[in-house]
């Protein structure tokens, strides 16, 4: 309809620029937006306002000479001057239909677009060291990562999931030391207790099993434990597959599931992070000082040089992550959005600068990058601190037993990645209007119990004759539906441009709070036959977006509550 409208004011500049109200010359851009209050109409526009100094006009008066031009059309019903010179739009009856009409005709397939073109991106998300249980905040990156693929896919890109697995460094041999300790029978009390090891009781789960030489399946790696106390080796990889085991289990009761998997180590067996730093001193970007090898990551707008080797031949954290990339760019992914934590946020630069330095032709600014903020879990008005299984956080495993997988995924995407989140578990469980995801799912549920009432004849007409009735409908309330509506496609292109699929999660709460207050003051299933089949066409319209809107969250759309 934007589109529409921004059409016809075209071709009414073009009839101004010729009459020269308006220089031929001068660049004309039309912007068409949905009014915030019903009563000024649909649409408006502010191209009066903009136009107005390089015309020599008054505003309003440039806007009426707009309106005067405007071609005949079907689509508006009545053009109105508000304010200092905006131009509303008030959209005839048949363009309401038409809206209606489409989304019943499209169903799932309505508010998906190709902006993408098809084009490759990789989402990297969770990509948690296997050395325990997922927290929450684990699973904010979940829910968002897995939800932005969904936004992705929808705008047309052909999507990648991946977890990058850090299954090599200090984290995962204090592991193998926390397994072997219970192994030997030892508690996080004992004085040889490894200092820096894992305290959770999900240890003692891990080495029992271990003893009892179970064989575990994870991704790719099929291990046997040996029960051997004193192979430290075996331990490790019997862990680390153990707890990559577990939180594949935990993202799959959370409905996300990856296309690859990528291990750390294998940057290192397969000579990749080798092969990058000889790269960056071929080219030229390194140097020696105080026994370490730093990289020049100042030519590339970092604001300090960094080490890259340091004096005892380990390399830093994120050289493997500038390997890492140059394997992603290399497998054809020209686009590459990594969700992270915020405490990533320090990696961004010398990432990239690192990915410059390379001199391979990768743009500058990959990859992308979606940072989350911490997420602060409340229950009874204080704060949660613990799992009894993780020992020292909450797990997403938590949260999922505790309000189900729906409302943990939906209150985690709510809000914007960049803002903290308090996480209330008690809203959360609430069967109340306070509780948003509840509330939108419950908005779907009682557009379902109305067409469960409606007559099978009604049903299978709803999109012919229920259609054509939509002329019928003159309440605001209906209006104003429809122009919500009529955002859907809108607000998932734009979730895709920004990597904010909190947008999709705000615009069905907004939906919803419209359908319920129209619900609540108006029947649907009316002795009036036209203004029922409109009423039934409108309301499986909402139904099918609250629908679309919450697979993009990867949220169900319950039929009863």
């Amino acid at each position: 309809m934007k589109e529409q409208v921004a059409e016809l004011l075209g071709q009414a500049v073009d009839q101004l620029k010729a009459k020269g109200t308006i220089p031929g010359d001068h660049p004309v851009r039309i912007m068409v937006d949905n009014t915030r209050d019903k009563t000024h109409g649909d649409l408006a526009s502010n191209l009066a306002l903009t136009l107005a100094k390089p015309c020599g006009q008054k505003p309003r008066d440039l806007a009426e000479a707009i309106i005067e031009s405007l071609p005949d059309n079907t689509l508006i019903s009545k053009v109105e001057i508000a304010g200092p010179g905006f131009i509303n739009f008030f959209l005839a009856s048949d363009s309401v239909a038409e809206i209606v009409g489409d989304i019943l005709e499209q169903g799932y397939d309505f508010g998906r677009n190709t902006s993408g073109q098809g084009e490759k991106v990789q989402v990297e998300f969770v990509s948690a060291n296997p050395t325990g249980p997922l927290h929450v905040g684990h699973g904010r990156g979940a829910a968002v990562g897995d939800s932005l693929c969904r936004v992705m896919d929808a705008n047309g890109w052909n999507v990648t999931r991946e977890f990058y697995y850090n299954d090599a460094g200090a984290q995962i041999n204090n592991l193998a030391l926390s397994v072997q300790a219970r192994v030997k029978g030892l508690t996080p009390d004992d004085p040889s207790w490894p200092e820096d090891g894992y305290r959770g009781e999900y240890i003692i789960d891990v080495a029992n099993s271990y003893k009892a030489k179970d064989t575990i399946d994870a991704d790719d790696q099929h291990v046997t434990g040996s029960g051997d106390p004193d192979d430290l080796e075996a331990i490790r990889h019997f862990a680390v597959a153990y707890l990559r085991r577990e939180q594949d289990l935990d993202l799959k009761a959370f409905g996300v599931e990856f296309d690859v998997f990528f291990l750390e180590s294998s940057l290192y067996t397969e000579g990749k992070v080798e092969a990058t730093v000889q790269q960056l001193i071929d080219n030229g970007h390194t140097y020696e000082k105080d026994g370490a090898l730093w990289l020049k990551t100042t030519e590339f707008g970092d604001d300090k040089d960094r080490v890259m080797r340091k004096k005892d031949g380990n390399y830093t954290y994120f050289l493997p992550d500038v390997a890492y990339h140059k394997d992603k760019f290399e497998r054809g992914f020209k686009r590459v959005i990594n969700e992270q934590g915020a405490d990533h946020h320090s990696t961004v630069t010398r990432v990239r600068a690192g990915l410059q330095a390379l001199n391979e032709g990768i743009p500058e600014g990959y990859p992308d990058y979606v940072l989350h903020q911490m997420v602060l879990v409340t229950k009874g008005g204080e704060e949660v601190k613990l799992s009894k299984r993780a020992g020292s956080y909450v797990t997403l495993r938590d949260l999922i037993d505790e309000v189900g997988r729906d409302a943990t995924r939906y209150f985690l995407v709510s809000r914007r990645a960049d803002s903290q989140l308090t996480f209330d578990i008690d809203l959360a469980r609430s069967q109340s209007n306070d509780n948003p995801v509840y509330y939108i799912q419950y908005a779907h549920a009682r557009i379902c119990a109305v067409l469960g009432k409606a007559s099978q004849d009604d049903l299978d007409n709803i999109t012919t004759s229920g259609v054509a009735a939509l002329g019928e409908l003159e309440l605001d309330d209906e209006r104003e539906l429809v122009t919500q509506l009529r955002r859907y496609p809108e607000v998932v292109q734009h979730a895709g441009q920004t990597l904010e699929p909190a947008v999709i999660a705000t615009y069905l709460k907004e939906l919803a709070s419209i359908f319920h207050g129209y619900y609540n003051n108006h029947r649907i299933l009316v002795d009036d036959p036209s203004v029922m089949m409109g009423r039934l066409a409108l309301s499986a319209a909402i139904r099918q977006v609250l629908a679309n809107g919450l697979d993009l969250l990867g949220v169900g759309a319950p039929e009863q509550m």
